[in-house]
């Protein structure tokens, strides 16, 4: 996504940013993490997000308001994401099987997903094997 000047744009500074983290960020965050690379402001990050999620490099994760790569940009399918409620970790899962299922779902009421996200909340295997332990 460099620029035309062979610059290195917004949505680009955002996703290498991204992908340098962990877990999920926050839109502020990401301002945070970028302000000593030019990027000054929330409108700034908002815009280069919805570039970003427009070209199905990133998802939102509704439920923590934060955003991710996307460990597949290629896949059609519906992303699951596992949200640990211990360490706040989240891992992307994709499933041809899961996305025919809602598909046929949807057919049945005839109702037109524009965007499915499936987000389960829990805990990971390293927080559960973790408190089993103590």
């Amino acid at each position: 996504m460099a620029g035309r000047s062979g610059r290195r744009t917004h949505a680009d500074r955002v996703l290498q940013h991204l992908r340098r983290q962990t877990k999920p960020l926050s839109a502020y965050q990401i301002l945070e993490g970028l302000r000593g690379e030019g990027v000054n402001a929330a409108t700034t990050v908002y815009r280069a997000l919805e570039q970003l999620l427009s070209a199905g490099r990133v998802h939102r994760i509704e439920s923590l308001n934060a955003w991710t790569v996307c460990c597949n940009p290629n896949h059609t399918e519906t992303p699951v994401f596992e949200i640990c409620e211990h360490c706040g970790g989240v891992t992307e899962h994709v499933d041809a099987r899961l996305a025919e299922s809602i598909t046929a779902l949807s057919n049945l009421s005839g109702f037109k997903p524009e965007h499915p996200v499936i987000e389960i909340r829990g805990r990971c295997g390293a927080c559960r094997a973790d408190s089993q332990t103590i």
